[in-house]
């Protein structure tokens, strides 16, 4: 019953999202509404707490939605009279500019906190400095006192800068988040990728205080050369043009890149980011951290000196890799279920809904029962559980797995950090 009114729930709301980008908003708000009953319906019968959530926050994010819709069919923006056609025309045109823009920006509020950033306190202190400070005490900030405007965040891939960055929009609950990737502020029709970069500060502006992030940053602000085109040059004489900000207010107005490559930038680019943070691998006590967080909530044996322990034995691993091997780890106490042979009753934990659960065991188990997990009906199968995590499921994992960040490219971080940036582990 339960999946009947989620499934129900979810094609309505596909449809609604299609009508609310094909600008039909009446129609939209009805199915908005409509798919959201069903949701509520079948969340009274959810029974599964991770479910559960999930279910409510689509309820709230397309609740929201529907209210947004609700709030500009009661109060429409007045229409600009139209005098000269030319005018006319060319308010039409930002504003397809500005609608092709909003589908590639993700404009979004990230559940992301710094807590849940292992280490990299400096990064954060300057991030602070740069965002939240201004945001929540203004007043701190007049006369010749500015926040930063630019910030670039580099170093090697997979030590969390996209997701540092997250948390930045987090904390500053009161600004837009507008993260985009380069390959939508390009087009192939000429002069138009110059305009959707000056389109993309201009709605920045509009919904300020904002953070314009922009991930791989290097591929849209690359140094420029002789031999490269024209269309090429004027993105990123655009680029620079708005991040300067001559002649407008860039006030609230945030930049945050992130790039692997940051030799790979323009001059003119890296001067405007004015501060440069390297996010380095992450130290000991920050991966046994990050082991904790990727685990989760997920049922595991692992004491404090046993994340001590894993921290100290992934020495140049990254947050992606030990993610990795987190993922790793979780699916061994699966494949033991997988080759085991035999399994036996146990008690089933206090909340669970079962009487009883099997495991896997050795064959010399008093009361192993000879069968393999294919081999349970469909009666038994819910109550198969998976042995606890522990230390063995990461040595196996640690045993197999290296670390994607070469030496070579950790000089290159370093070097470049000496002559341009700084520390913010």
């Amino acid at each position: 019953m339960t999946t009947s009114f989620v499934n129900q729930g979810i094609d309505i709301i596909k449809e609604a999202v299609s009508s609310d980008n094909a600008g039909e908003h009446e129609k939209a708000l009805k199915l908005y509404q409509q798919g959201i009953q069903y949701l509520i319906t079948g969340l009274k019968y959810e029974k599964n707490a991770r479910a559960k959530e999930a279910i409510k926050e689509k309820c709230a994010k397309y609740l929201k939605r529907a209210e947004e819709i609700k709030e500009g069919l009661s109060n429409p923006a007045p229409k600009k009279k139209i005098t000269e056609g030319g005018d006319n025309k060319e308010d039409e045109e930002q504003n397809k500019l500005k609608d092709s823009l909003s589908s590639a920006i993700v404009v979004e509020k990230p559940d992301v906190k710094w807590e849940d950033v292992a280490g990299l306190d400096q990064a954060k202190e300057l991030l602070k400095e740069a965002v939240i400070l201004p945001v929540k005490f203004p007043q701190l900030f007049k006369g010749k006192r500015k926040p930063w405007r630019g910030i670039l965040l580099y170093g090697p891939p997979g030590t969390g800068k996209s997701y540092l960055a997250k948390a930045v929009a987090t904390e500053a609950n009161n600004s837009t988040f507008f993260s985009v990737s380069s390959s939508s502020l390009v087009s192939k029709y000429v002069g138009e990728s110059e305009k959707l970069v000056k389109n993309l500060f201009e709605m920045a502006r509009e919904r300020k205080p904002s953070i314009v992030f922009i991930d791989e940053v290097d591929s849209l602000a690359s140094a420029r050369s002789d031999g490269e085109a024209d269309n090429t040059r004027r993105i990123k004489t655009e680029f620079l043009v708005q991040m300067q900000g001559v002649g407008v207010d860039m006030d609230g107005v945030l930049t945050l890149g992130a790039t692997n490559c940051p030799w790979d930038l323009d001059p003119a680019i890296r001067r405007r980011f004015q501060k440069r943070i390297y996010i380095s691998l992450p130290e000991s006590k920050a991966r046994a951290v990050m082991f904790k967080i990727h685990i989760g909530a997920t049922p595991c044996g692992l004491t404090e000196k046993d994340f001590g322990i894993l921290g100290e034995k992934t020495q140049g691993f990254s947050g992606s890799d030990i993610s990795t091997a987190v993922n790793d780890a979780l699916m061994e106490p699966v494949r033991t279920l997988q080759v085991a042979t035999h399994f036996v009753k146990a008690r089933a934990p206090v909340d669970s809904p079962h009487e009883y659960i099997w495991l896997p065991c050795s064959p010399t188990t008093a009361s192993a029962v000879a069968i393999t997990l294919m081999e349970f009906d469909s009666s038994e199968q819910d109550k198969v559980q998976a042995p606890t995590l522990d230390m063995s499921h990461f040595y196996r994992v640690l045993s197999k797995i290296k670390p994607s960040v070469s030496q070579d490219d950790l000089k290159r971080q370093k070097d470049w950090t000496v002559e341009f940036g700084q520390e913010g582990s």
